[in-house]
């Protein structure tokens, strides 16, 4: 039988348990099968749905009974504010988290729509791990010696002549770049100690550094990037010992920076004698330009890198790296292995056959297009619909437009407006480490049904007007 018999069969006994009274034994499932014309396993179906749901509880060796109505009553939890005392840390959901109601037009999110992920790929991956070793078996600390070389060869890939590429012993696989970023910031600065970052940033790195105690000291960014010389000032006055940048389609204004100033950054912290951590999220979400990562460029050890491929292979595959060059490498890999022990080889070993397949690469030929095409729609829209917002950049890549509006708007209240009439965008100010400098909003152009974007786009000036 299929699932609408089950289904079928559910509704009926609630309609009779609700003429029962408590306690009333379930016909049994021999029973049920010959009265709905059903098999044994959609009956059994529908029971653990209503067991499910309270309405049924089994007594093993008895039977299955209607289960008495629980009375609904106040539990006092009051108590545990002042044993917990006052949070150190915000709160984890930022806008770009929430679950939205599902007829919304989703323009918050920061991950694409399933169908710019490589499906068929990951499913075929995920299907065969779980026919090999790495199904019941415990991976190395620091990662399968496959994906460790497979994350090395790729910066390998963008590694000049003169400078030593990384090797896979350089690599830790990790849970994703959000667990990875603690480890650096723990690792790398340490609580109470000054961490230079651009502004705006990721806000998922405000959040880490906040977890760790980690103090953020916001360097000023423009259309461009960093400014070498305020960084050179910031490192002098704070004495920090890491910069955290994500130069390759900045989340959440898009930039990226020139080969020029990458040298002129590492320049400033190879003086400092500092840490550059280079947060490269979005390095297979090019669209008219290509990365070139800031760590493919030191051999010295000064550029923490991270690479994540949660975005372009699959949110469900939590498979990310760190490439570390000398004793900071055994520092994070240190504070790894006491925070996860290990990474799942189930995850690391679909992952790697993800990338490891020619077709990985004409995926990433088609998702540039068709990120370029719902980019431009959504710029489009922007700039036929609401003038009143600047663009000061169309991205190369990444996933986001970051649009300034008229100073003195209230954001939190558009969010809200916005959201009220269906359409949900992110707030700005969440990416910013201190004050914000204006008012801003992102808004994600790789979510589902980009034809409804222009729509989308109308709705956020209407509610720009009715918030001013």
């Amino acid at each position: 039988m299929d699932e609408g018999s089950s289904d079928r069969i559910v509704a009926s006994l609630r309609a009779w348990i609700a003429t029962v009274p408590a306690g009333t034994r379930v016909p049994s499932n021999r029973a049920l099968c010959a009265r709905h014309a059903a098999s044994p396993v959609t009956v059994q179906k529908a029971v653990r749905t209503l067991t499910t749901l309270g309405l049924v509880e089994s007594r093993p060796g008895v039977g299955t009974f209607v289960r008495a109505e629980r009375t609904p009553r106040l539990v006092d939890h009051s108590w545990q504010s002042a044993t917990l005392g006052s949070r150190s840390t915000p709160l984890g959901t930022a806008s770009a988290q929430r679950a939205v109601n599902p007829d919304a037009v989703a323009l918050h999110s920061g991950y694409p729509a399933p169908e710019l992920l490589p499906e068929r790929l990951v499913r075929a991956a995920l299907a065969r791990a779980t026919r090999g070793a790495a199904a019941v078996s415990r991976s190395p600390a620091g990662g399968e010696p496959g994906l460790q070389a497979w994350f090395a060869g790729e910066l390998a890939r963008h590694t000049p002549p003169g400078v030593q590429p990384p090797g896979a012993r350089d690599v830790l696989v990790v849970p994703g770049s959000q667990s990875a970023l603690s480890s650096v910031f723990r690792a790398v600065v340490g609580p109470g100690r000054p961490l230079l970052v651009e502004s705006p940033t990721y806000w998922g790195a405000i959040l880490a550094a906040a977890q760790v105690g980690v103090e953020l000291v916001p360097v000023p960014v423009g259309a461009d990037g960093p400014d070498p010389d305020a960084l050179d000032q910031a490192f002098r006055s704070t004495g920090a010992r890491a910069f955290y940048a994500q130069p390759t389609y900045a989340n959440p204004t898009g930039t990226q920076w020139t080969p020029e100033l990458g040298q002129a950054v590492l320049d400033v912290v190879r003086r400092h004698q500092a840490f550059c951590v280079e947060d490269d999220w979005a390095h297979d979400l090019a669209i008219d330009t290509d990365p070139h990562p800031l760590a493919a460029h030191d051999d010295a050890g000064h550029v923490v890198h991270l690479r994540s491929l949660t975005k372009s292979v699959s949110p469900a595959l939590r498979v990310a790296a760190i490439v570390a060059r000398g004793p900071v490498r055994e520092r994070i890999g240190a504070d790894r292995a006491a925070e996860t022990m290990y990474v799942s080889g189930l995850l690391q070993a679909a992952a790697l056959d993800v990338v490891s397949q020619p077709a990985w690469r004409a995926h990433l030929r088609r998702t540039r297009t068709q990120l370029r095409a719902r980019r431009d729609l959504l710029v489009a829209a922007v700039r036929e619909h609401l003038p009143a917002a600047v663009l000061d950049r169309v991205p190369a890549g990444g996933l986001n437009l970051w649009l300034r509006l008229p100073d003195g708007t209230d954001t939190a209240a558009l969010v809200r407006a916005c959201e009220v009439r269906g359409v949900v965008i992110a707030d700005g100010a969440e990416w910013f480490p201190a004050e914000p400098s204006g008012a801003f909003v992102r808004l994600n152009y790789s979510g589902p049904d980009p034809e409804r974007f222009p729509g989308a786009v109308r709705v956020v000036a209407e509610a720009l007007t009715a918030t001013r």
